[in-house]
């Protein structure tokens, strides 16, 4: 997220309780900014554990989804800079063969999430 919100500011226009938080060491050191990356990459945990079922892989996204959709509105291209972000640092850390492999992944995640905000009306 830190990244994200240094190299995508506008992005962190969709979380007000961080928008004081104007450097990049503030961010980092930030207790809800660390929640907060825990949630997604939780969330992506639990897709990628349901990845061969998809009743249970939808019934994880959905939600997910129509919430952020409808309720936050949070515009869906941010869900492609947060995956190409993991994958940039995936590929920092692990090699161009792990991204490549999780590549995979984030698509699915975000095609998925992309269908269910066409389906909100975005």
């Amino acid at each position: 997220l830190n990244r994200m919100f240094t190299e995508h500011p506008d992005t962190k226009s969709y979380f007000t309780h961080f928008k004081g938080m104007d450097s990049a060491e503030e961010m980092k050191q930030s207790d809800q900014v660390r929640d907060h990356g825990k949630k997604v990459f939780s969330a992506i945990n639990d897709m990628v554990q349901h990845l061969d079922n998809s009743e249970a892989f939808l019934g994880i996204v959905t939600p997910l989804g129509k919430k952020h959709a409808t309720q936050l509105k949070i515009d869906p291209k941010n869900f492609r800079i947060i995956c190409d972000i993991i994958l940039q640092l995936m590929e920092e850390k692990f090699g161009r063969d792990c991204k490549a492999s999780f590549e995979k992944v984030t698509n699915e995640i975000c095609t998925h999430l992309n269908s269910i905000y066409k389906e909100e009306g975005w």
